[in-house]
């Protein structure tokens, strides 16, 4: 979730008696705050691409110390919403909190209801991610109040309430859910939330002991993730899809696919996501040989 930076403000500041003159170091001073944010802003999602999290997440905290000094309001949400992305991917879940805590904490500040179910959203994936499935809920429950009716963020909400019920064994109301996540997210065209509504479509398929639904639904979300470019998404596909054809009977088709997975893992530098797909490959190899 990247926003882009708007301008700040640039304060204007009369001197003695030519109450008509600006300082000119005042607007050069914000304005080359501004770009400086921007910059480093533009550094962080590289970085990210190239998976150095580490230095993706000084940069989105340099972008947002930027935007803060600005009181630079858009600023400030995207970069401490980028900020928590990396840190919850580095496993970094307080930091990840804290981070937010840029938006949720600040009273001198308005930001846009939008930009306030964001950081909602971003609370519940922190939880789901630390199995504090209630408070998860409560956190959706509050994104889609913040963002209201024709909510840019509906696909997400409902993707995240799904995943919520697939955690708690909801088979039908993970579908239902994720069928409310595609329809919204293709009106939105939205390929991302898109392709997690098919995912967890594919899943659930898969839990239900139907192979077939499953593969369709997942190869739908992989041909997506491909076009958007999301290594993370393309490795869960993989492994989901393995998943699909070891239920159908497929070891080989299984094996392909977690290689598959764990080759993405590796050169996208995400080091649990290769630990499962190398765990599945042994798991494959040792049925097939029977040690």
């Amino acid at each position: 979730m990247t926003g882009r930076l708007l301008p700040a403000l640039l304060l204007l500041l009369a001197a003695g008696c030519a109450q008509n003159s600006q300082n000119p170091q005042t607007p050069v001073t914000s304005a080359a705050r501004q770009a400086a944010a921007i910059e480093a802003n533009r550094k962080g999602e590289t970085y990210v691409r190239h998976g150095e999290l580490e230095n993706a997440a000084r940069s989105y905290a340099e972008a947002l110390r930027l935007s803060q000094s600005l009181e630079d309001a858009e600023g400030i949400a995207a970069n401490a919403i980028n900020l928590s992305i990396v840190r919850q991917r580095q496993g970094r879940f307080s930091d990840a909190r804290a981070a937010l805590g840029a938006l949720t904490e600040s009273r001198n500040l308005r930001f846009s209801p939008v930009r306030q179910a964001e950081a909602a959203l971003r609370q519940a994936l922190l939880d789901l991610d630390e199995r504090k499935f209630g408070t998860a809920e409560e956190w959706v429950t509050k994104a889609a109040g913040h963002c209201g009716e024709r909510c840019p963020l509906a696909g997400a909400i409902h993707n995240v309430r799904a995943q919520l019920s697939l955690q708690a064994g909801r088979l039908d109301a993970a579908a239902t859910s994720a069928r409310a996540a595609l329809a919204a997210s293709r009106s939105a065209s939205d390929r991302a939330e898109t392709a997690n509504a098919m995912r967890i479509l594919g899943v659930t398929a898969l839990r239900s002991g139907d192979a077939a639904a499953a593969r369709s639904q997942l190869e739908q979300a992989l041909a997506l993730d491909r076009e958007i470019g999301a290594p993370r998404k393309i490795a869960f596909d993989l492994v989901a899809l393995g998943r699909a054809a070891a239920l159908g009977g497929d070891r080989e088709g299984a094996r392909a696919f977690y290689a598959r997975a764990l080759a993405v893992s590796e050169a996208d530098r995400d080091s649990v996501a290769a630990a499962e797909a190398r765990a599945l490959l042994e798991a494959v190899d040792k049925a097939a040989t029977g040690k």
